[in-house]
């Protein structure tokens, strides 16, 4: 029989969860919680809190059961594109508009690929661009501007 081990990272992981998820749970019992037909406003923050301390459970349990492998390098170049591409399409679809904020935000994640080249991203976005367009403008019906108020006026056809 081997001697009790846990494994450090899934041991990591499940306590933040567990942690987090006591957090919020208590932060969420300030508010009125009401019932499953009359939620109140700490209703929902007090399931997803109770979801994330049963995940960590489960990844508790798992990690006392199996030893997982080591963390390993970290991948900046992804992290340093891909986490600020969702910031700027916020930041900017108001003032450039829909159409101009997906292209940028899909090249800029595009490139947290060593192996990506510019041509590819290009035609990446694009392609990303006018799926999201036609989704979302033409079949879901959805009220944005394409081209916002940052451009030029002749740009907004």
């Amino acid at each position: 029989m081997k001697p009790f081990a846990i494994d450090r990272t899934n041991g990591l992981c499940a306590a933040l969860f567990i942690f987090f998820g006591a957090f919020f749970a208590l932060q969420s019992l300030s508010l009125e919680i009401g019932t499953a037909l009359r939620m109140g406003p700490g209703y929902f923050p007090l399931v997803l809190a109770i979801v994330l301390i049963l995940l960590g459970a489960i990844i508790l349990v798992q990690a006392i059961r199996v030893e997982g492998e080591p963390i390993g390098s970290m991948a900046w170049r992804g992290m340093l594109f891909i986490l600020p591409a969702p910031i700027f399409f916020g930041l900017t679809v108001r003032g450039l508009g829909f159409v101009p904020s997906i292209f940028l935000t899909a090249l800029i994640a595009a490139f947290a690929s060593g192996r990506m080249k510019p041509l590819t991203a290009l035609v990446l976005s694009a392609g990303l661009t006018l799926f999201s367009v036609l989704v979302f403008s033409y079949a879901l019906g959805l009220p944005f501007q394409r081209f916002g108020p940052w451009l030029p006026s002749w740009l907004a056809l």
